[in-house]
């Protein structure tokens, strides 16, 4: 794949996620029972709330500085405590803002993958059924559609299952 591919692959997913968003609709957006207790607002909080651990990292790289600090506080170490503080910080922002936050961190990836060289290292890795892009920059990788493979593989059954629910009751 190269940097051209990768970036449609991406803008692509974005599309099919909005679509997904717009099918819920914003009455629906902060329904509980989506997840346990969690609304589809959280699961995209959830998402946006990791997303800086890819985008700061990949800009630093590219800017060859050092790899900033995840966004939650230091003592927060697994990803049970890191969800609850992603999920106490967002869950009473209001929606609007949250989408808003989303689309801006798609922007900053795209502008990153923009940035990167037309001969960038790009690699494709089968793993379980699945392809997975890795963006070389420098001696660092990273795992470029990690918003998209944690959403499809860990939140989108789920999503689709509550939708499906809802839409017969």
């Amino acid at each position: 794949m190269d940097k051209r591919e990768l970036i449609d692959w991406l803008k692509e997913e974005y599309s099919q996620f909005q679509a997904l968003l717009d099918e819920i609709g914003p009455a629906r957006m902060e329904l509980p029972g989506v997840a346990a207790h969690w609304t589809m607002k959280d699961i995209v909080a959830h998402l946006s709330g990791w997303h800086p651990t890819l985008i700061g990292p990949m800009q630093a790289a590219l800017h060859g500085e050092p790899k900033p600090r995840p966004p939650w506080p230091a003592h927060l170490q697994t990803d049970d405590e890191i969800n609850a503080w992603i999920y106490e910080r967002n869950r009473e922002q209001p929606l609007s803002e949250i989408l808003a936050e989303t689309h801006q961190q798609i922007q900053q990836l795209l502008a990153i993958l923009e940035a990167l060289p037309d001969d960038a290292r790009i690699e494709t890795v089968h793993h379980g059924g699945k392809d997975f892009y890795l963006v070389w920059i420098g001696e660092e990788r990273f795992l470029a559609g990690e918003f998209f493979d944690h959403f499809h593989d860990d939140h989108e059954p789920d999503i689709r299952a509550w939708l499906a629910k809802t839409e017969a009751a």
